[in-house]
């Protein structure tokens, strides 16, 4: 395999964003560079990955193909590897160099000319949760579980599920980090892990399914501040009552078997808002981390908590655009189930930072939610093409 041959195959758009030396980086700092020449270097394993969550639900041969040129017959030395070859390059790789892909966002994208981006000075973010199904397989069903039955002795209901957390920059619906874990975990320890990626200029949105003293203190101490929904079992009596209508409130959460005593000093905001679909208006109670009123008044929190449904945007972009409705990922373990998962988040985001690129460099910036992600993604397709002579994929010259 003649070194001349490159060292490697790239993506198209993809790696204007993930770089071959920002793979290779993110390899080695997991670990996972190979220690001989194989088949399936990492590189190449990374951008196939990549490519498969682009091109989903394309077969891998296919995947391959596109990204190589590589057919039915070698090219030199170089042949399409069967599925025993990728398994087993895949389990060599792990997850960390994809999921570490969405670490080098450095906790946002958006600049000062980003519209809709910041609040007051605050960077948007929001957290949200998410189900995805995963191949009905021995190792699946004990490693990842999945929806309860509602009798006793009933055989699983329907396929077992792995659950995701990520944090989303609010106006560019860029997934800034995630986290992957069995359905069986829930989402505020997976929330937990994202504290790494949290910075002091963010303001986090999040639902009801979230706020606990426990995971807001850890949170809150990042210095990121926070602006939740919390449900009835939060305990919010009112302490001084604020020129805005609002109240501080040392607050606690009271749920489940072992009640959390612990008390947070919060400020709480309650308004109705009118919901066509329902008869009488919907009750909100948010909390936050802002206390000032004069430097957040309680009228624009409550406003600004609907760009929560941002990160629902990303989601629906995620699941139903890219990887289309009712897809299931097709992994035969958890460890590759996460592996996929980190793949389509890290394609998001690259589509997402390339969109965000096209609204913001023009003479009167656009706010990235007037573009299309459907288009974007078409386009990010048509752009992977072999380019000839760069394959086999050799090891990397010193």
């Amino acid at each position: 395999m003649p070194d001349q041959l490159v060292d490697g195959v790239e993506l198209g758009d993809v790696s204007v964003v993930y770089s071959p030396d920002l793979v290779d980086l993110v390899v080695d700092k997991a670990g996972r560079r190979e220690q001989r020449r194989r088949l399936l270097p990492a590189r190449l394993m990374v951008y196939f990955l990549l490519g498969r969550a682009l091109f989903c639900p394309d077969p891998y041969r296919e995947v391959l193909r596109r990204m190589t040129g590589v057919g039915a017959d070698p090219v030199g030395g170089w042949h399409l590897p069967d599925k025993a070859a990728v398994f087993r390059a895949r389990q060599r790789l792990g997850c960390e160099p994809l999921r570490a892909l969405l670490g080098q966002v450095g906790g946002g994208i958006a600049t000062a000319a980003t519209p809709g981006a910041f609040w007051r000075g605050h960077r948007l973010m929001a957290l949200d949760g998410t189900t995805m199904d995963a191949a009905d397989t021995p190792a699946n069903r004990a490693g990842l579980s999945g929806p309860k039955p509602r009798l006793r002795g009933q055989g699983p209901v329907g396929y077992p599920q792995a659950r995701t957390v990520v944090l989303v920059e609010s106006g560019t619906h860029t997934v800034v980090d995630a986290e992957a874990g069995p359905w069986s975990t829930g989402e505020r320890a997976l929330a937990a892990r994202l504290v790494r990626s949290l910075r002091p200029d963010m303001l986090v949105l999040a639902d009801r399914g979230f706020p606990g003293v426990q995971l807001w203190q850890t949170m809150a101490d990042t210095g990121a501040h926070l602006l939740w929904r919390v449900s009835g079992l939060w305990k919010l009596p009112p302490g001084k009552v604020l020129a805005d209508g609002s109240w501080i409130s040392m607050a606690r959460h009271d749920c489940g078997p072992h009640k959390d005593r612990t008390q947070i000093q919060v400020r709480v905001i309650e308004y109705l808002l009118d919901d066509p679909g329902r008869d009488r208006a919907v009750r909100y109670r948010l909390i936050t981390t802002l206390l000032n009123p004069a430097e957040a008044p309680a009228a624009e929190l409550a406003a600004l908590y609907s760009e929560r449904w941002e990160v629902e945007g990303t989601l629906k972009e995620i699941k139903t655009v890219q990887l289309g409705p009712r897809t299931v990922l097709p992994s035969k373990t958890p460890d590759l189930v996460f592996q996929d998962i980190y793949a389509h988040l890290a394609v998001h985001t690259a589509i997402r930072i390339l969109m965000h690129r096209a609204a913001v460099d023009r003479s009167e910036p656009l706010d990235p939610d007037r573009l299309s992600f459907s288009a974007a993604l078409r386009a990010t397709r048509r752009s992977v093409h072999p380019h000839p002579g760069i394959f086999p994929p050799g090891p990397r010259r010193p």
